[in-house]
């Protein structure tokens, strides 16, 4: 059998190849060949020009696809160089929620335009999705289902299933609803074909399955499919009526999303394209740039407050970087502990308490472990055991501020509304270098003043 992952990487490097030494017939002839997903990640991992070059030669029927695909930002510079009519033709051959998800992108006055152009039923389809915010189960849904009725026979259904010339993707249940449109319960497909066709759907129908409500976090959607290791879902309203479903390349996007929003702000990137050019990159690192410089200030002042101190003992000056730098390890290992935990729904009244006198207690063992490791290598190092005991006292300190300081963090900002991956690193090292100076330099000034 051949390697569908090394077949889709030998496409992309004829498509390499064909751009460097071919003529643009020979790259639109390898491009017809490419999986709409792999032209998307060839067009996302090139620069600019080469983007628009690529874009330019694609099929009329690839577009939709490949628009489909691409990251947010770079699908938004496309569709702001066409016109209201041609977003609206590419659109309305995709799902529901993948249109959702590209007019939530764009201001209001092209989403109405794009709008406008459409036909009055897949207007409608899309109205639906659009009434909710792309972070909740109705905004991630596709109104595409196959509803059936628990009265029916499965002799019925599956004469009702061949007269449809496709199925919706991910097609693994149908839903059952009652007169009302509300959700009664799933058939799964793989019952409905191994099942007596005189036998009703009621019997052999679950009903142990809930619904996702409509408002339902993206986040939890993701859980729950991922606990439950489902492939689709029915959403519906708080009265009980299906509204639609969501199925799990859905749920793929939103993982993928979030972990490229959490490595970008934990760097202090924002969302952006690799590929953005220098105007636009610089100012978004200036602003962490700026915020960490105001914090290194913080923790210079208090250097500067014991100045004539570390000029009477310089070797405070050749182990303050030890103090900093241990506290902020342990200070980051906390930090990650808790915002994985809530990433991955764990945290709740009862867990939080847990977790954070869990992270105190290992923050004090670890103190006083290498406190005394420290302290042992300091008083041989420069033959003082006075100055080992200080830097032994401030380690203990930094490490457990920084035990504390790194497992209550996400918490307290979580609360605040603030992404504890973009503002705990910051918030953290300010605080440990912080602690950590002032520990060890006020007590050696005690001693050697």
């Amino acid at each position: 059998m051949v390697d569908m992952s090394a077949q889709a990487s030998l496409a992309v490097t004829r498509v390499t190849d064909a751009l460097r030494s071919g003529t643009a017939s020979d790259v639109a002839a390898v491009l017809a060949d490419v999986s709409p997903g792999d032209i998307a990640h060839l067009i996302s991992s090139s620069p600019p020009s080469t983007r628009d070059e690529l874009w330019t030669l694609l099929d009329h029927e690839q577009e939709a696809d490949v628009l489909n695909e691409l990251p947010d930002d770079i699908r938004n510079t496309f569709l702001a160089e066409l016109q209201p009519e041609a977003v609206a033709e590419i659109i309305s051959q995709l799902d529901d929620d993948d249109v959702a998800d590209i007019l939530h992108e764009l201001p209001q006055a092209d989403t109405d335009k794009i709008l406008g152009s459409l036909t009055d039923d897949d207007r409608d389809r899309f109205e639906t999705v659009l009434g909710y915010p792309d972070d909740v189960a109705g905004g991630l849904m596709s109104t595409d289902t196959l509803t059936i009725r628990a009265d029916l026979s499965m002799d019925v259904v599956l004469r009702y299933l061949r007269r449809h010339t496709r199925l919706p993707e991910n097609t693994d249940s149908l839903i059952v609803v009652n007169r009302d449109h509300k959700y009664v319960g799933l058939l799964p497909v793989r019952t409905l074909l191994v099942s007596d066709p005189h036998v009703s759907v009621r019997e052999m129908m679950k009903t142990e399955r809930e619904p996702l409500d409509a408002m339902t976090s993206a986040d939890e959607v993701a859980r729950r499919f991922e606990r439950n290791d489902w492939i689709s879902a029915p959403v519906v309203d708080p009265q009980g009526k299906l509204l639609g479903r969501i199925t799990i390349d859905d749920v793929v996007d939103v993982i993928r999303e979030q972990a490229d929003h959490s490595l970008a702000v934990m760097a202090g990137l924002g969302d952006g394209d690799v590929f953005t050019t220098v105007l636009a990159t610089a100012p978004q690192r200036a602003v962490w740039l700026a915020i960490n410089l105001a914090t290194a200030i913080l923790a210079a002042s208090v250097i500067a407050f014991y100045q004539d101190t570390i000029e009477k003992v310089v070797a405070l000056a050749v182990l303050m970087p030890i103090v900093a730098s241990m506290g902020g390890i342990a200070g980051t290992q906390s930090l990650t502990v808790l915002i994985r935990a809530m990433a991955m729904g764990q945290i709740n009244d009862r867990t939080e308490i847990w977790l954070v006198r869990r992270e105190i207690l290992v923050s004090i063992i670890n103190g006083l472990i290498w406190a005394f490791v420290i302290a042992v290598i300091a008083a041989y190092w420069f033959d003082d055991t006075t100055l080992g005991l200080i830097i032994a006292f401030a380690i203990i300190i930094n490490l457990i501020t920084a035990g504390i300081a790194g497992a209550s963090l996400p918490l307290i900002l979580d609360r605040l509304r603030i992404d504890p991956a973009l503002a705990g690193g910051v918030v953290l090292t300010t605080i440990t270098d912080v602690v950590g100076f002032f520990a060890f330099l006020g007590v050696a000034a005690y001693f050697y003043n």
